[in-house]
């Protein structure tokens, strides 16, 4: 397979204007002739541009782009190509509903990562392909505001300990009653009901979907999404999770090394892909086998 110095060079050959759309769009079309399913890649640029604001999260703008992206796509079989660091469970769920309209059989292939809703959104696949280097990741909700990220297990965890501390004679309150302070209202209760929200959808997509034909399939889903929802267990919401530990844990996963057409296939669209982020302005990608999407372009202010 080419790799992304190659990419580049071939990209560097060729006197058609973009370039890059070019050789992105060669090869996400020759993925679809090679399984004779509908393709769609959904792509941002995180892992090499530091942006700031929502605009390379999953966010309520992206329903917009896959209407754009299927827009005569035919056919019952969709596999969905994802590189995202993740964003709102909300809109991953509308994305979902929306995919699961049009589409019976969905397979989500993480040429990289799909972490936090990006993860969500692979769990909602009836299978998922990932290379010996994939990672999904932790779906446990983060609190943003403009003072800081935050995991809201950790807020309830910090909350426990401030009652903990203040209850137990001898120890002085005044230190943890200034923090609780600080809380906005409802903050506790938002946490709760982030972390139940993100999986309680993971469950049940999981349930209606990759485990649609097995016996213990609600018990299953519930173990996966309890385990991928557990910030005490995984510790930190960037870590990675790969083929084999995700395997281990029960969802249904293929790997991409086994079909080497496939990964040759794939992995040429992926550099592809980050050649266009490193030669462009454009920071996410939706397009599909056909060339059609929509694409977002910021400018970068350099100081």
């Amino acid at each position: 397979m080419p790799t992304l110095h190659e990419i580049h060079k071939e990209m560097g050959e060729l006197t058609i204007i973009p370039a890059q759309d070019v050789v992105r769009r060669k090869y996400l079309r020759k993925i679809s002739e090679y399984t004779a399913n509908s393709t769609v890649l959904y792509a941002t640029s995180f892992s090499i541009k530091d942006i700031q604001g929502d605009v390379l999260q999953i966010n309520r703008q992206d329903i917009q782009l896959f209407m754009s992206a299927l827009k005569d796509v035919k056919g019952e079989n969709l596999d969905l190509i994802i590189h995202s660091s993740g964003g709102s469970a909300e809109a991953t769920e509308q994305i979902v509903n929306y995919l699961r309209s049009k589409f019976k059989k969905i397979r989500v292939i993480i040429p990289q990562n799909a972490m936090s809703a990006a993860t969500m959104l692979a769990c909602s696949a009836d299978e998922i392909i990932m290379g010996k280097h994939s990672s999904i990741g932790p779906i446990d909700p983060q609190i943003i505001s403009e003072n800081y990220a935050v995991a809201a297990q950790s807020i309830l965890s910090e909350f426990e300990m401030a009652q903990q501390s203040i209850n137990k004679p001898g120890n002085n309150p005044i230190l943890w009653l200034e923090k609780i302070k600080q809380y906005p209202p409802g903050l506790l209760i938002m946490c709760m009901n982030q972390i139940e929200l993100a999986q309680k959808l993971v469950k049940d997509w999981l349930t209606k979907y990759m485990f649609k034909d097995d016996q213990n399939k609600t018990e299953k889903a519930k173990d996966i999404s309890s385990w991928l929802g557990n910030n005490k267990e995984l510790l930190s919401h960037g870590r990675s999770i790969g083929y084999d530990e995700a395997r281990k844990h029960g969802l249904k996963i293929k790997l991409l090394e086994d079909d080497q057409k496939l990964q040759e296939l794939v992995l040429s669209l992926f550099h592809a892909t980050v050649a266009t982020f490193q030669k462009t302005t454009c920071v996410k990608i939706v397009e599909n086998h056909m060339g059609k999407g929509t694409y977002i372009q910021i400018q970068q202010n350099h100081s």
